[in-house]
């Protein structure tokens, strides 16, 4: 793939500078002048996709990976803390890159009752993410990643729910190889934890209900909020949320965090990064999406995923069966599938 990359983008180069010479050679030929600037600009755009892309996965998997560090290897078994952590960095930031650095234009609440569709969000945003934390202490990432990807049954499943609207017959098949592979990968797994199973599995379903909740109570014109804003204003709330419960059902993460910075110099460093890494995830995500199609987004999302358990494996050398990563493939290829049929049968 990086080799057929490297040799388009040669070709990009050399066809400009071919282009300029015909220029030169004529005297004039604007049109050549033209076609330069945009093979360039075009060459521009793609590194530029490229970037935002390896940042993507690199944030999207590192945070996974130093969340299982954290709460798995670390000895921080404080999940709840660890999301307030990570809303307190997305409060923060998503307010300096907003208001300072304009990376989108700034969305204001207009009433009451679109703040308390904001808030309902953030509350299921937080016991989608805590949830998922809390199985990352008894599931290894790669079986956590499996579990992740049957986002899109649960989203059907809420959806139709929610609005009775039925979808192609197609597209209700594909989601059939997402629930089998779970299923096989489930009985496959060295590791497995029916705790941790329940716990990543809530969190899978609260993802998809926040997806489909915010196509509702967000669905007119004047309340519409890109995700930038959304986070924005759901990480303040969450932190009031999450701080108490932390304080109530973590009651010694304060000790205990004031003890590792001691026995490890680099704990607040971790947090930080950890924390700030989670922010990276959500920004990243909002300009892929941007500057990239729907079709190829699906296809950058099935791949990260994979990429994040090849990865995991390494790092925590955590045992794996064929039998479990031939369900994660089925898993895998039946979200693809889903993709495709909710793409042509819209």
């Amino acid at each position: 793939m990086s080799t057929h990359g490297s040799y388009s983008m040669r070709s990009k180069a050399s066809f400009e500078n071919e282009g300029k010479a015909t220029v030169k050679e004529s005297g004039g030929g604007g049109s050549g002048g033209k076609n330069g600037k945009t093979m360039s600009s075009n060459s521009k755009e793609n590194l530029f996709i490229c970037f935002l892309v390896t940042l993507w996965y690199s944030s999207n998997i590192g945070v996974i990976l130093l969340n299982k560090y954290l709460l798995s290897n670390y000895g921080f078994k404080f999940p709840i803390f660890l999301t307030m952590c990570h809303m307190s960095a997305c409060a923060v930031f998503s307010y300096i890159s907003i208001v300072f650095f304009k990376v989108v234009p700034q969305q204001m609440i207009k009433s009451r009752s679109q703040f308390m569709k904001i808030a309902t969000l953030s509350l299921v945003f937080c016991a989608s993410v805590v949830g998922g934390n809390i199985s990352l202490r008894y599931l290894a990432v790669s079986f956590n990643q499996a579990v992740g990807a049957t986002t899109p049954f649960f989203t059907a499943v809420f959806a139709y729910l929610a609005t009775l609207k039925r979808e192609a017959w197609v597209t209700y098949a594909a989601l059939v190889p997402v629930v089998a592979g779970v299923v096989i990968a489930s009985g496959g797994e060295p590791g497995f934890h029916l705790f941790g199973f329940v716990m990543c599995l809530s969190a899978t379903a609260a993802r998809a209900f926040k997806s489909v909740l915010q196509g509702l109570l967000l669905s007119s014109e004047g309340e519409k909020l890109n995700s930038m804003n959304l986070l924005l204003y759901m990480s303040p709330i969450a932190i009031l949320v999450l701080l108490p419960a932390a304080l109530i059902m973590e009651p010694n993460v304060v000790d205990v965090t004031l003890t590792l910075t001691k026995d490890h110099k680099s704990m607040w460093l971790l947090l930080f990064l950890n924390s700030t890494t989670a922010y990276a995830a959500n920004l990243t995500n909002f300009l892929v999406t941007k500057h990239t199609s729907a079709l190829t987004l699906q296809v950058l999302g099935n791949a990260k995923g994979a990429v994040a358990v090849v990865i995991s494996i390494l790092l925590f050398r955590n045992p794996v069966t064929i039998v479990g990563m031939g369900g994660y493939t089925i898993t895998v290829m039946g979200v693809a599938a889903y993709g495709e049929t909710k793409r042509r049968f819209r």
